[in-house]
């Protein structure tokens, strides 16, 4: 159990580690990722402000109509009105690509970006227009789309490849870092784990110390009064006394029992002694030693046990496993109903023990230690409530699984092993 609290501690702890590397290493991505398509954007506006003919007030006395090829002069501003130097934000790896109103090529610009031919940048200037918007991207190519004069469009492309790779420099750095904090956590944890758990350790030490030793105490007494009732009921005779005394005698013998059985669960954390079992005869076994209880309850027996399913297990666990699940069915089974016991082989031996009931206590609350669906604690079913208990322990220590599910008023136990 102390393996098992440790290894839940490291998990949580870890998955906590995980979502805060994720949250921190993502909004820092997603931050660059914002800061680089805002400098992307600013820097295409600034390249697409120089594409101007002039004041808007001197355009209406621009010539209507240009001869083929020719762009409007007038004394007034070329495209770009400046050449920029080495070290200036502008000097990006641009192109343009002008249109007239009937969306005739004008010019292509192409002296700043030498991976992108005239035809290149032609075809990619009218997909830009043919896609209708101011603004876009294909593929490494931001543009916009500006109108310097009434009648004349302008694709202004900025090739953004290089902020890509580096976003894709920083991810991958940042992804590396958190791993290896990641790993370093880990190993942080896992070191200061044992001293984490330490003090819950030693009270479940001795609670397990507690049961064991209290069980081998009362031990002695119990035999000691058993063997005083037997004297007894010798020389005068059985009556309802000590029947009395023999019924609660037994009672507390079956609950130390169990105590001691789950205190030896929790103490010996190395896996049993496992041999392969048949286990259809170990299940045809114990489904014949409760026919009479259930009979006696007017309960039916019904099974449906495969041939040759075995599985590696211990051989008095499993022998506990069956009985408790058996028990627990007749105990509180609805008086004259049925008793289903199904086991096939799957991947896995797959064992099912099903029953009516009256009460539907919570699944989740069922294989609790002392849980009882009776509040009150009434003897008359004869449970402790550490039965389901002690079974879950078995099936864990045999790498296995066991279930409940409700299917109507019928309580299913599912065992997987």
């Amino acid at each position: 159990m102390i393996r098992t609290l440790q290894k839940k501690f490291i998990v949580t702890a870890m998955i906590a580690v995980s979502v805060l590397l994720l949250v921190l290493l993502g909004a820092i991505n997603a931050a660059n990722a914002v800061s680089a398509s805002s400098e992307s954007d600013r820097l295409l506006e600034m390249l697409s402000s120089q594409e101007d003919f002039g004041p808007r007030e001197d355009w209406d006395a621009m010539p209507p109509e240009l001869p083929e090829g020719e762009l409007p002069r007038n004394g007034r501003r070329q495209f770009f009105t400046r050449e920029p130097d080495e070290d200036d934000r502008l000097a990006a790896l641009t192109f343009t690509v002008r249109f007239d109103a009937e969306d005739a090529l004008l010019s292509v610009d192409t002296a700043r970006i030498a991976s992108v031919s005239e035809e290149q940048a032609e075809a990619l200037g009218r997909e830009a227009l043919a896609a209708g918007r101011e603004t876009g991207r294909l593929g490494a190519m931001k543009y916009r789309v500006v109108s310097p004069a009434p009648g004349y469009r302008t694709v202004v492309f900025l090739d953004v490849s290089s902020q890509r790779d580096e976003l894709g420099r920083v991810a991958a750095l940042s992804g590396l870092g958190g791993l290896l904090a990641w790993l370093a956590m880990l190993g942080l944890v896992a070191l200061l784990s044992k001293k984490a758990i330490r003090p819950i350790a030693v009270n479940l030490e001795r609670q397990r110390q507690f049961v064991t030793d209290a069980g081998h105490e009362l031990k002695t007494p119990l035999a000691i009064i058993q063997a005083n009732l037997d004297a007894m009921e010798l020389i005068g005779g059985e009556n309802k006394y000590s029947r009395n005394i023999r019924s609660q005698t037994l009672r507390l013998s079956t609950l130390m029992q169990n105590l001691l059985t789950l205190a030896r669960l929790d103490e010996n954390s190395a896996a049993p002694d496992l041999t392969p079992l048949d286990l259809s005869a170990l299940t045809r076994e114990a489904v014949e030693m409760f026919r009479a209880p259930a009979q006696l309850r007017k309960l039916t027996l019904a099974t449906a046990i495969e041939e040759g399913v075995t599985v590696n297990g211990n051989r008095v666990m499993l022998q506990q496993l069956l009985s408790t699940l058996l028990d627990n069915a007749v105990k509180y089974s609805a008086e004259g109903g049925e008793i289903a016991v199904a086991l096939k082989q799957g991947d896995k031996a797959v064992l099912t023990v099903s029953n009516a009931v009256t009460e539907k206590p919570p699944i989740d609350r069922l294989f609790d230690r002392f849980y009882r669906a009776d509040s009150s604690r009434n003897q008359k079913g004869g449970g402790f409530g550490i039965g389901l208990s002690a079974a879950q322990a078995i099936v864990e220590r045999h790498k296995g699984s066991i279930g409940a599910a409700y299917e109507g008023d019928t309580i299913l136990f599912t065992v997987k092993l």
